[in-house]
């Protein structure tokens, strides 16, 4: 069976009229359990956004999102409603996880050159974490969650696994939109595949466990670890310019840097791989059709002008 047409539009995976249900269907314990996991999380999240709870609650976040966006054939009101307030307090928890990594990474990050610099930059971290910590404190306020919880409930109480997308094939439609040129990846590109492998990765995740899933996952997983690290080191790198200067005012600055190239090299080569493997086999010559072949001896010899 050939791969269903698709295409995206305003960062979101959209089907043409013509899909068909695919063979490979959703696994319906994990589709169940994603409703109930994510009404924790927003429970937790709403009492103290831990570091944590804060990720957690993003990435059960994207799940539903995905599971009801991008495998659902239709939205109804109550899951096109879900998904907007969701939204909204992802966007927000995401602010507060930005700030949880950089400061994650500046701590690791082994320097012996201007000490003071880097607290002044933990400092400064902090400071812009409890910002925006506040602001999500207001995003969960009491009325959304419970709002958010009634929307989950009817969602997952509503949801037909059986009339939903195979998850393999939509997650391998994701990537395949993205650039597969020969030419080395670009920022551009790898921010692409930043956004795309999760998407992809949490599509294949509903599909039932077979040996083409889990190596599928295996090497989006790779791609998002690589990908993400470097954005991790090259966000944490733009906020320390911002704050202490470019390279000629700080060699912290300098260092970041530095370990933003390496990351950044890392990136390309677990990306390139995840190309070739990925890269569909053209036919050879000689599996061309008897009339391919016929029409090439026939076809008149031309010179080199």
């Amino acid at each position: 069976m050939q791969p269903f047409p698709s295409c995206l539009f305003a960062g979101k995976l959209v089907f043409s009229s013509t899909d068909s249900i695919l063979s490979m269907p959703i696994d319906n314990k994990r589709s169940a359990v994603v409703f109930e996991k994510l009404e924790q999380d927003l429970i937790k999240l709403s009492s103290k956004p831990r570091p944590e709870q804060v990720h957690r609650f993003r990435t059960d976040t994207r799940r539903v999102q995905t599971l009801l966006g991008e495998l659902s054939p239709k939205l109804d009101r109550n899951q096109k409603k879900l998904l907007k307030l969701l939204t909204r307090v992802r966007r927000r928890a995401g602010k507060v996880r930005d700030l949880d990594v950089q400061l994650t990474a500046l701590r690791a990050l082994k320097i012996a050159r201007e000490p003071r610099r880097k607290t002044q930059l933990v400092n400064h971290l902090i400071e812009l974490r409890s910002q925006q910590e506040k602001k999500l404190r207001k995003a969960v306020e009491e009325d959304t969650v419970r709002e958010i919880r009634k929307r989950l409930k009817r969602a997952g109480k509503n949801f037909n696994p059986e009339t939903s997308r195979d998850p393999l094939a939509a997650a391998r439609a994701m990537m395949a939109r993205i650039d597969r040129s020969d030419a080395p990846p670009t920022e551009a590109v790898l921010h692409q595949y930043r956004i795309l492998s999760k998407r992809a990765r949490y599509a294949a995740e509903f599909a039932l466990k077979s040996p083409d899933a889990n190596g599928f996952i295996a090497s989006l997983k790779r791609v998002q670890d690589a990908v993400g690290d470097w954005h991790d080191w090259l966000t944490l790198t733009s906020t320390a310019s911002e704050h202490l200067g470019d390279v000629r005012e700080s060699s912290l600055v300098a260092e970041l840097h530095n370990v933003t190239g390496a990351k950044f090299r890392h990136a390309v080569a677990v990306l390139s791989q995840f190309r070739r493997v990925q890269r569909p086999v053209k036919p050879a010559a000689a599996a061309e059709t008897p009339r391919r072949a016929t029409a090439a001896k026939d076809r008149p010899i031309t010179s080199a002008a």
